[in-house]
């Protein structure tokens, strides 16, 4: 590598990953504030390590819908363990298979999802679809893991809708092929936009957690998802 290329990594890296450690380490205390459990890791091989410690052998494992997931390799991960696990992504599977899954998964022992925000002072906003990960999330698993890459925090809850809104669900609609304004455009037009094609049909903010660390946020110093 050259001294100039060198030099752009030192200028362009160091204050990138300074400044996703101080974000990191704020956000998860406003999360221990509100009795979610958190951690932080540099990378998404090195979550994929912490997440796998968390699950006993021979537990149900519930996914939640997240690029997230895929992209760091967890899926394949799981995949090998000694669980129960739900795959909604295995090969070949059927709608009617996908909605069945969607229901155990609320009583699964573990739920692992992405977020689609956190904010800094501790909350998780989101906007569901169908509504079974935020349910999940909200009630049912008795462990739910949260993983997150660095940029899904945002500053307030109105932030997050607005990061959903303009960022994450036009992606996931294109991802998915479903017929949305936000799709079509890239903007989103909320009144134009319809059941049944609507992703954006459930808003939640968890601000707490009533079973203190029932809830546990991996943050990822990395650009993960949507």
């Amino acid at each position: 590598m050259s001294t100039i290329l060198m030099n752009l990594d030192e200028i362009i890296l160091k204050p990138k990953e300074a400044i996703f450690r101080k974000k990191a380490e704020a956000v998860i205390e406003s999360l221990r504030k509100r009795s979610i459990s958190a951690a932080f890791v540099d990378t998404g091989t090195q979550a994929v390590e912490a997440i796998c410690k968390m699950i006993p052998d021979g537990s149900v494992v519930a996914l939640g819908g997240s690029v997230t997931i895929m992209q760091i390799g967890l899926l394949d991960a799981l995949r090998t363990m000694s669980i129960e696990l739900l795959d909604r992504y295995r090969p070949g599977i059927t709608k009617q298979e996908t909605e069945e899954l969607a229901l155990r998964g609320m009583t699964a022992d573990i739920l692992i999802t992405s977020t689609n925000a956190v904010t800094a002072d501790g909350k998780l906003v989101n906007e569901d679809g169908s509504g079974n990960r935020v349910g999940a999330m909200i009630f049912g698993p008795k462990k739910v893991i949260v993983v997150a890459g660095i940029n899904k925090i945002v500053g307030t809850a109105d932030d997050g809708l607005k990061r959903i809104k303009e960022y994450a669900a036009p992606l996931n609609c294109i991802r998915l092929g479903v017929d949305t304004p936000c799709a079509r455009t890239g903007f989103c037009d909320d009144d134009a936009c319809l059941a049944p094609a609507r992703l954006c049909s459930q808003i939640t903010i968890i601000e707490s957690n009533r079973v203190k660390d029932r809830m546990h946020v991996l943050l990822v110093g990395q650009e993960l998802g949507y």
